[in-house]
């Protein structure tokens, strides 16, 4: 049996039989074990693919979910990575965009 955790930061974790924890990160919907340094990588590449499949610009994107444009393109270089809240609102972009962006107020263009 798999045991999970879903981490504070919105990281998920896989509880292993000796009580240790293993990052999970999911890349095209499979779940992969994440390894030390690419974790800003991967989260790049997660924010970079998220924002591409709702076709807007970084500058349009960071408008809909209200944050700097320079806060998507720090998450898109691997500057820095999504945590807690804009992790779970990726997420649900990800799952649910025209949703997430009518509870947002804005429009998918």
């Amino acid at each position: 049996m798999l045991r999970v955790r879903l981490k504070a930061d919105g990281r998920l974790v896989e509880i292993l039989p000796d009580g240790s924890e293993q990052h999970i990160s999911f890349s095209n919907g499979q779940p992969a074990a994440r390894s030390g340094g690419s974790d800003r990588f991967v989260d790049a590449a997660y924010a970079r693919n998220v924002r591409g499949r709702t076709g807007l610009t970084q500058t349009a994107f960071a408008a809909q979910i209200g944050v700097p444009v320079e806060t998507v393109r720090n998450w898109e270089q691997g500057k820095r990575s999504p945590r807690g809240p804009a992790r779970a609102l990726l997420k649900v972009i990800e799952g649910a965009p025209e949703a997430a962006f009518a509870v947002l107020g804005g429009k998918r263009r």
